[in-house]
């Protein structure tokens, strides 16, 4: 029990000496631990200063050079902004010493100018005092020469200066007659030239085949027996077909033909389709007819739309609404005086844009005026002339004004505005005044357009006898010789020519021959 005792005093005693000294060694080496961190974290802090003062300085060196980089560029920029700036201001003190210099001479010449100008109107005043003395003088020797005449002619003053007067106004209308003759001969001259320029280039620059139309149609079929399913039993096929169509179907011997027969072209052609397509499907009675005649139309308006189209395209004419473009379609489908009207009408088109070109006006109007020129003739029928209807027509699509008087005015219906009317109206001249354009005139309307002539030429004083020679081409006029003198005749010739150009209506011109003739006769008793 007391060794027991007496050992666990001695461990209690070792464990407090224990603890004791360990707890002041451990204390100890925290001392010494603590002060070597505290030095190794002051080096560290004075390291880390002395980097981030080298950093500083290098930043700061670095900084420095690129102000000083900078610095220099706008120098040397602003060097270079102030000798261009000098420049500048040097060329303008030349410039402004060129000026300077030029309006210095400017006033200098304008100086002598004014002394010129000066020594001219001395030079008018003298010549004017020197005109007055000598109007007067010659006033005073008038007056004498007067007196002495008076005294020789015993006439008054104011009836000799009536007879002089008289005198020379015979001789200013004998003078002045001359004078026009001479001027209208050289201004016919010259127009004639360029007329026929203009014409002769335009007229070869294009070349149209002239076609006149009939009223008939020739279909070809297989064959003879065809003819009678044509015709059909008691002819109820024919008369089908002739009602569908309007038009005269005629089947007679001529072998593997039948003949359609109708005054306008469009009704024809619907024909002849409806025909065709009938033949092709071998049925032909009523029914089938009506739905070849209706097939035929819409073939036909197909048909109408590309020949609208082909024709402003190859007249090279843009913008042209449909509705018109079809009614230039239908032209080809109709005839004036036996003549193709859609053929008239391109070729029409064609002469005016080429003498537009030749003249230097707008072709390309010229072109379209010409081409819708006809356009009322394939207009629903009305009391309007066609070329009133026409332009009428055209107003609805916002056409221009020269195009509208240019077709309004190519029969005389409205005054002409414009060159490109007068185009107009003498490329359709010429298109119909060609050799086969037209059809034949009746004998009746050619001896009254011939009747006229005469009548117009009769009207005239002095005028004994009138001819119409050459189917119209020349009127000869015989004048009284002793009543119409040669340049009178000059001037009558102008005034038929004149009064024909505004009353009648014709193809190409017609020559106006004055023949004055004077007989001296004597008896020999």
């Amino acid at each position: 029990m007391g060794i027991f005792f007496i050992s666990l005093v001695l461990i209690v005693f070792a464990s407090v000496v224990f603890f004791v000294g360990g707890f002041f060694l451990g204390r100890y080496f925290l001392e010494r631990i603590g002060t070597t961190k505290i030095l190794e974290a002051e080096e560290r802090a004075v390291q880390i200063v002395q980097e981030a003062q080298k950093e500083a300085n290098e930043y700061k060196e670095l900084k420095v050079s690129e102000v000083n980089q900078e610095w220099k560029k706008k120098r040397r920029e602003f060097d270079q902004e102030v000798v261009i700036k000098n420049n500048k201001f040097n060329q303008m003190q030349k410039q402004v010493l060129q000026k300077e210099g030029q309006l210095k001479k400017q006033s200098q010449d304008l100086r002598d100018m004014e002394r010129k100008l000066q020594d001219q109107r001395k030079e008018i005043e003298q010549t004017m005092e020197t005109v007055n003395l000598r109007s007067s003088e010659l006033e005073r020797i008038t007056l004498e020469q007067n007196q002495r005449l008076e005294s020789i002619s015993n006439l008054q003053a104011d009836e000799a200066r009536q007879m002089l007067v008289d005198n020379m106004l015979a001789k200013a209308r004998e003078e002045a007659t001359d004078t026009i003759h001479q001027i209208h001969e050289e201004a016919e001259q010259q127009a004639e030239r360029l007329a026929e320029k203009t014409l002769l280039t335009a007229i070869q620059r294009i070349s149209f085949e002239q076609a006149t139309e009939n009223a008939l149609s020739v279909v070809h079929i297989q064959s003879d027996e065809l003819k009678g399913r044509i015709i059909g039993r008691e002819g109820r096929n024919i008369k089908a077909f002739e009602n569908a169509t309007g038009v005269d179907i005629i089947v007679d011997d001529t072998p593997e033909v039948v003949i359609l027969s109708c005054f306008d072209p469009l009704r024809r052609e619907l024909a002849k389709l409806t025909l065709q397509k009938l033949l092709v499907d071998g049925i032909i009675h009523p029914v089938a007819i009506e739905k070849a005649y209706e097939d035929a139309k819409k073939e036909i308006d197909d048909v109408i739309m590309s020949a609208g189209e082909e024709t402003i395209s190859s007249l090279q004419i843009p913008d042209m609404p449909a509705e018109v473009v079809g009614m230039i379609g239908k032209m080809k489908y109709h005839t004036v005086y036996g003549q193709n009207l859609l053929q008239h009408s391109r070729e029409v088109a064609m002469l005016a844009g080429l003498m537009a070109s030749e003249l230097k006006l707008d072709a390309r109007v010229a072109k379209r005026a010409a081409l819708l020129h006809d356009i009322g003739l394939v207009l629903p029928e009305s009391d309007e002339p066609h070329a009133i209807a026409g332009r009428n027509f055209l107003k609805k699509f916002n056409e221009s004004a020269v195009v509208l008087n240019a077709v309004a005015a190519h029969h005389g219906d409205v005054v002409k505005e414009s060159p490109i009317a007068e185009l107009v109206d003498a490329a359709n001249v010429i298109s119909l005044s060609r050799p086969g354009a037209r059809g034949a005139v009746t004998a009746d309307g050619n001896v009254k357009r011939l009747e006229s002539l005469e009548e117009i030429a009769k009207g005239f004083p002095g005028v004994l006898k009138t001819y119409a020679l050459q189917a119209g081409r020349e009127i000869r006029v015989i004048v009284e010789g002793d009543n119409v003198s040669d340049s009178q005749a000059d001037v009558l010739a102008h005034d038929i020519a004149r009064k024909i150009e505004s009353e009648v209506q014709y193809p190409g011109q017609i020559k106006v021959s004055i023949i004055r003739e004077r007989r001296s006769i004597a008896y020999a008793k």
